[in-house]
């Protein structure tokens, strides 16, 4: 079931290095809400502050509070790996296991956490989870392939389906279509516009027209002067970003003339 997150007062470390500062904002279930901005205003890594992989990086570290609903995702109690089974990610590239069956890719996160499955059990999830990205049709014969035999545009498919088939609460998606062409591109927005009815679904984009197409809620992050850490401009309804932001760096940035 798709949950709620609430972020308060997050801020994200390099080392002695701030990389975004002082963030708070609320994440609806159900809903695309995109994280827009010029390179290096840290969208990316407040990003992987959702499910603490910022912290995987050697140095980093994270203050404030992330909810997941209503539990505390850093809280000393929280396993970190079960906080990435509940928050999901999918990475700018494709990334399939190349070693690894189309199959046992979709299955990874499973083997990860030394989870064992029946073989009707794994047959359902992988057939499940690659309907769910509409790939069960293309795939359904050469399942012991290499995933990495497939197209740009059908690997990622098969990322997002290995993320999903673990069943999250909340999917991030790290700019998922930079390295595909505009077919595949179209084909990964549609998916997102129906993977919200069941996931909450966070999305880092440098392009604008599909931060429009595909998000409920838009987030513009900026740098904050010459050497400051990023920081939260605004985030609102998407349309409302669009048409009538409440900051002029906002517009500017949204219009092309920086960033």
């Amino acid at each position: 079931m798709a949950k709620r997150i609430d972020v308060r007062g997050v801020n994200a470390y390099y080392g002695d290095v701030v990389a975004v500062r002082d963030i708070t904002m609320r994440i609806e279930p159900c809903s695309v809400t995109a994280l827009i901005g010029p390179s290096g205003c840290g969208k990316s890594t407040f990003l992987r502050t959702l499910n603490r992989m910022h912290e995987v990086v050697p140095g980093a570290w994270v203050e404030g509070t992330v909810l997941l609903d209503d539990v505390d995702l850093y809280a000393p109690e929280v396993d970190p790996v079960e906080v990435r089974r509940q928050v999901g990610m999918v990475f700018q590239r494709p990334n399939p296991f190349p070693t690894m069956s189309i199959y046992d890719n979709v299955l990874a996160g499973f083997r990860l956490n030394n989870r064992r499955l029946r073989k009707s059990e794994a047959d359902e999830i992988v057939e499940r989870s690659l309907r769910q990205v509409h790939l069960w049709d293309e795939v359904e014969r050469r399942l012991t392939k290499s995933g990495s035999s497939l197209s740009g545009g059908q690997q990622q498919r098969l990322c997002i389906a290995r993320a999903i088939a673990v069943e999250p609460e909340v999917l991030l998606m790290d700019e998922p279509c930079s390295a595909l062409d505009p077919i595949s591109t179209l084909a990964i927005e549609d998916l997102i516009s129906q993977l919200k009815e069941r996931y909450t679904i966070v999305i880092v984009t440098h392009n604008m027209q599909q931060a429009e197409r595909v998000s409920d809620t838009t987030a513009f992050f900026n740098v904050a002067g010459q050497g400051e850490p990023g920081h939260l401009v605004e985030i609102d309804e998407t349309k409302k970003i669009f048409s009538n932001p409440a900051n002029p760096s906002t517009e500017a940035y949204i219009n092309g003339r920086f960033g």
